[in-house]
């Protein structure tokens, strides 16, 4: 008999199985470990004297994903004949796991505050990576020799066998710290560490600190108002819950191997003051971060904000490193009770790779899938250096990357929507869809190819007051309330007609918001509680969305007093209804079996949640291990 776990876990990425493997070769137990669709199955020698050590090792140094969910065991016929080994086809970047970080803050490690420290299984690697096939001499690290014990480790069983990118104090990587016209190095352990205490002081004092990371380049500030693309990084992790109002699983995944950006609730009252009801937080995930964050709460700071760059800009203090790094967009991950999906981000979901695909070089928003021996290996293009295939496929909007006898085009809703169906292996049934990235739009899938089914229609300002007033009748009565009641809008929104502006845009203008953007109009619906909102005009005209009428009933209220936050949450839960009832309408003329959301507007409490209630009877099919945004696209196009 077999001993048997099976660890429940929906994503794709071999990192949690290879972890797995890693502890089973420590004790030298014969084991057979499998990953299928939704779990982890490792069969073990029941025999063996040293099963229940493993167990109990795996049980403590098992990292925590936010994908996993429960295990069970049990038992079942026949026995391994081996023990099981593992694949470093690609780096990862991920946060540190538990027993990394244990190693970073232990002075006598010979990685003691070191910021480069990580495992096979875990860290920021990809950083360093410049392309295949993944060997040290092509990774950032070419130059740094690795010291006996570092190479030892490498060749050893356990957490670091295989590792490509191995070292520590004795084989460092050195650090400056840079602040006007001095310099501090790092290559030590007291060194290091005095460079973490000095960053820390600078930002309690108002300082701004520009790192270089594992995971990119870092500028870290306190603030009192957040910038678009700043995030709040939880350094503290006894005092979350006591700044933030999270769920079961918010909690669980931002201190995942994962570590995600999250959009939470703020409970802290002096947080809300700063920056509003919801925010974007991250607890700390490599090396320097983790670092700085340790000496931050000594210094009595649970927060700081940073923000993501994929190039360096200009601080009063600057630490960095004499290597080349790459940038990936880190993961957002969206959760609502029982449900979570990749909303967008490159970080976690590639590399990858697809067991299966047809021959097609598939190119889309800088990342390539390319078809091998072993299925369609995912990356970002520059990583290749080169590729044989039988047909080329771009995204429309894209110039071509490539010269090709066998080129053609592809739409970003198609290939968005064509992600999902591969993801769940759904070829060869009906499936109807809808993609919300910018424009509504609505597809089909007979089986065998993608039809639009209700294509986007693009809003355009321009002569947009006109066609307000001409709507219907009466409908110029209401363009002169606008002038008398909200003339400031009425501004905006003349100027806005010789511009570019998206339809959130748009709504932010006659909304009164700051942030004019889809995600401002979606985090001021947030900030409501309770139950019900007002029906905004989604109905289509000649099966396309008009914008006039969505926008027109927008300013009726608006001039009727009704406040932007009740307005905002409005507005998703009727674009709710608009695309439920669409899809119910086409799935039953189409006689389809599935339905399938794709597209990052989805990502949003208020509308998911109406859709979710909605659909109930026929729960969408989402993106599992890809993100549901512009970056599935590459998915997509291999099977178009």
């Amino acid at each position: 008999m077999a001993f048997t776990l099976e660890v429940m876990t929906s994503f794709s990425q071999p990192t949690i199985k290879n972890y797995l493997i890693a502890i089973i070769r420590t004790f030298e137990i014969k084991a057979v470990v499998h990953q299928q669709k939704s779990k982890i199955i490792c069969a073990f020698d029941s025999s063996d004297e040293k099963l229940q050590a493993c167990l109990e090792t795996i049980a403590s140094i098992l990292p925590a994903s936010c994908f996993m969910s429960k295990s069970s065991h049990y038992d079942i016929e026949g026995e391994p004949d081996s023990v099981p080994d593992f694949a470093v086809e690609y780096p990862i970047a991920l946060g540190l796991c538990p027993s990394c970080q244990k190693e970073m803050f232990d002075p006598s490690s010979k990685r003691y505050y070191y910021p480069f420290t990580h495992c096979t299984h875990c860290g920021g690697q990809y950083v360093f990576f410049e392309h295949y096939p993944y060997i040290r001499s092509n990774t950032a690290f070419s130059y740094v020799k690795s010291c006996p014990t570092c190479e030892q480790e490498s060749l050893s069983v356990g957490r670091r066998e295989k590792q490509v990118l191995n070292s520590c104090h004795e084989c460092a990587i050195p650090v400056k710290l840079l602040h006007k016209d001095k310099e501090r190095y790092a290559n030590d352990a007291g060194s290091f560490r005095t460079m973490f205490e000095v960053s820390a002081k600078a930002l309690r004092d108002g300082k701004t600190l520009l790192m270089k990371t594992t995971m990119g380049y870092r500028l870290f500030y306190r603030a009192e108002k957040l910038s678009k693309n700043s995030v709040l990084m939880l350094v503290n992790a006894v005092k979350i819950t006591d700044y933030c109002s999270l769920i079961h699983d918010e909690f669980n995944a931002l201190l995942s191997i994962e570590r995600p950006i999250v959009h939470v609730a703020l409970k802290d009252e002096a947080l809300r003051n700063t920056f509003g009801s919801t925010i974007d937080v991250k607890y700390p995930d490599e090396g320097f971060s983790i670092l700085l964050g340790k000496e931050l709460t000594l210094l009595g700071l649970d927060t700081i904000v940073y923000e993501a760059l994929e190039t360096p800009c200009e601080a009063d203090f600057v630490m960095d490193f004499d290597l080349n790094i790459q940038y990936q967009s880190d993961m957002r991950l969206f959760i609502n009770k029982d449900v979570k999906f990749i909303a967008s981000g490159e970080r976690v979901s590639f590399p990858s790779r697809l067991s299966y695909g047809t021959d097609t070089l598939s190119i889309a928003h800088g990342l390539v899938g390319i078809k091998d021996e072993n299925g369609i290996l995912f990356d970002q293009m520059e990583r290749f250096t080169s590729a044989s295939t039988l047909k080329v496929i771009q995204l429309e909007t894209e110039i071509p990357s490539v010269q090709s006898s066998n080129f053609h085009t592809m739409a970003e809703d198609e290939a968005s929507f064509m992600s999902v169906i591969a993801e769940h292996n759904k070829f060869g049934t009906k499936v109807v869809g809808a993609y919300f990235q910018g424009e509504p739009s609505f597809l089909y899938y007979d089986g065998k190819k993608v039809i639009r089914v209700v294509p986007p229609h693009v809003f355009s300002p321009n002569g947009l007051l006109e066609k307000m007033a001409t709507l219907r009748e009466g409908s110029d009565r209401l363009m002169e309330n606008i002038k008398i009641k909200l003339p400031q809008v009425y501004e905006e929104l003349l100027a806005l007609e010789h511009s570019k502006a998206t339809l959130f845009e748009a709504t932010a203008i006659i909304l009164g918001l700051e942030e004019r953007s889809y995600d401002g109009v979606m985090k001021e619906a947030l900030k409501f509680i309770g139950k019900g909102g007002l029906q905004i005009d989604t109905k289509v005209d000649d099966n396309r969305f008009n914008h006039v009428a969505f926008l027109s009933s927008i300013l009726s209220y608006k001039i009727a007093g009704v406040d932007s936050v009740y307005l905002s949450y409005s507005i998703f839960e009727s674009f709710g209804d608009y695309f439920s009832e669409l899809l119910t309408e086409i799935k039953g003329k189409t006689k389809a079996s599935d339905i399938v959301l794709c597209g990052s507007y989805f990502a949003g409490q208020s509308l998911f949640s109406r859709l979710q209630r909605n659909l109930k009877t026929t729960p969408p099919l989402m993106n599992v291990s890809y993100p549901i945004g512009k970056e599935n696209c590459v998915v997509g196009g291999v099977f178009l």
